[in-house]
């Protein structure tokens, strides 16, 4: 993978989750990838671990520190715009757990390498034979719910906006998407996404659809010790109306 890459990874109280060595691994065998770690506002020790990791390699491994808790929606909008200012060729975020394997990065790398008409690959959980996708039937079937949800306030058939695996063409259009802050705290992807139509609507630029590939993973584990919770059901459909609210009306 000769391209290089910014990955903005969201921390929130991940002293206890965070793999270093196999981020130290990853780099080790991909070293055109470098790493940007936001703190966003941890109580724990998450700030000491990743100090750890930034004074063993300051190259691959950057950091940004969010003085108060602000959402893992603020904290990927903020950690991306300071990727853009590095002027990598790609950048994108994923979930400090690793519940998607970051090999997966490299395929994700070598789509946009060889599509150069597609701008987004976005992971998808799709539980198909010969993969491994493992999570707990609860968070599955809400999930799936939550999905068509946004399927339709979106009007795109996107199967699996929440899966925290997305890298994106480090242009400026993109970065026009996260200069302003995200309505809602946890629903960035989906607010990603209308404003990314929302932009193009009327203009000879080509629609969503046309630029935003979904990546079907072949490995994802439902990792213990998620922020998201089931009763965070009815908080996603509130803030997929006030998204349509904002953006389709």
């Amino acid at each position: 993978m000769e391209s290089p890459a910014i990955m903005v990874i969201p921390c929130y109280n991940e002293a206890t989750r965070l793999q270093v060595s196999t981020f130290k691994a990853f780099i080790c065998m991909r070293p055109a990838v470098r790493f940007l770690f936001v703190d966003d506002g941890s109580t724990d020790r998450t700030w000491q671990v990743l100090e750890g990791l930034h004074q063993d390699d300051p190259q691959h491994f950057a950091l940004y520190h969010l003085a108060e808790n602000r959402g893992k929606a603020e904290a990927v909008r903020q950690g991306l715009l300071r990727a853009f200012e590095a002027s990598p060729v790609y950048v994108g975020y994923w979930d400090a757990d690793l519940a998607t394997p970051l090999d997966t990065l490299v395929a994700f790398c070598e789509l946009l390498d060889t599509h150069p008409d597609i701008e987004m690959v976005f992971g998808a959980r799709v539980q198909l034979l010969g993969r491994v996708i493992e999570r707990r039937a609860l968070r599955h079937y809400l999930g799936r719910v939550f999905a068509t949800a946004a399927s339709l306030t979106l009007g795109l058939r996107i199967y699996d906006t929440q899966c925290g695996a997305k890298l994106f063409r480090a242009s400026p259009a993109m970065q026009a998407l996260f200069q302003d802050p995200f309505a809602t705290r946890w629903l960035g992807d989906v607010e990603l996404l209308a404003r990314l139509i929302q932009a193009r609507r009327g203009t000879a630029l080509p629609p969503a659809e046309e630029v935003i590939y979904e990546f079907p993973l072949l490995e994802w584990h439902d990792v213990a010790g998620s922020k998201v919770k089931a009763r965070d059901f009815a908080k996603g459909l509130c803030g997929l109306a006030r998204i349509y609210w904002q953006y389709f009306t």
